[in-house]
């Protein structure tokens, strides 16, 4: 019996501001918006267009750069709880230099992972907020990620107490 030859399709993603991605369709379909996209517009076109308005240009080449590597090299499950605040304890090297980027390209990959609905980004990017965090007290957090502390003292008192399970965890 001779093999099905499967012919590969490009895929043409484009950018809130406009700008069009061209990639596999192995590398789009690890989104699962832009698979069930694919699947609603099965055209015999040689490349298809997926709008994706809510992720920047930018945004787009990292998460297809993300998409590009994880198909010729998965990432290692993330281990919960995390094991260490260093990433390159947790995943491969590749993959803890790809999040060693700036807090708000860290929070646009996880905002474009979640609306393209690709899970190993949404988890590493999150894992990677999560190591930030880990073993920080709440006014190093606060620091980290500039959040004001709109409690005031009796109020931050009171949750302390009513909370204190979480700390003896």
């Amino acid at each position: 019996m001779a093999a099905e030859v499967q012919t590969v399709n490009n895929i043409s993603l484009v950018s809130k501001e406009g700008d069009s991605f061209e990639v596999s369709e192995d590398v789009a379909q690890m989104s699962e918006l832009v698979k069930s996209l694919m699947e609603d517009n099965d055209t015999e076109e040689e490349t298809a267009e997926i709008p994706l308005r809510n992720v920047k240009a930018t945004v787009l080449q990292k998460v297809i750069e993300f998409c590009q590597h994880h198909g010729e090299e998965p990432m290692t499950e993330i281990e919960k709880p995390l094991r260490s605040q260093k990433m390159a304890d947790v995943v491969q090297e590749w993959y803890a230099n790809y999040v060693d980027v700036e807090q708000v390209v860290l929070f646009e990959l996880i905002l474009a992972a979640n609306y393209m609905d690709i899970k190993p980004l949404l988890d590493l990017a999150c894992a990677t907020v999560a190591s930030m965090i880990k073993d920080k007290t709440p006014e190093e957090i606060r620091t980290r990620f500039n959040i004001t502390n709109d409690f005031s003292l009796e109020e931050e008192a009171k949750v302390r107490e009513e909370n204190k399970w979480c700390e003896e965890a």
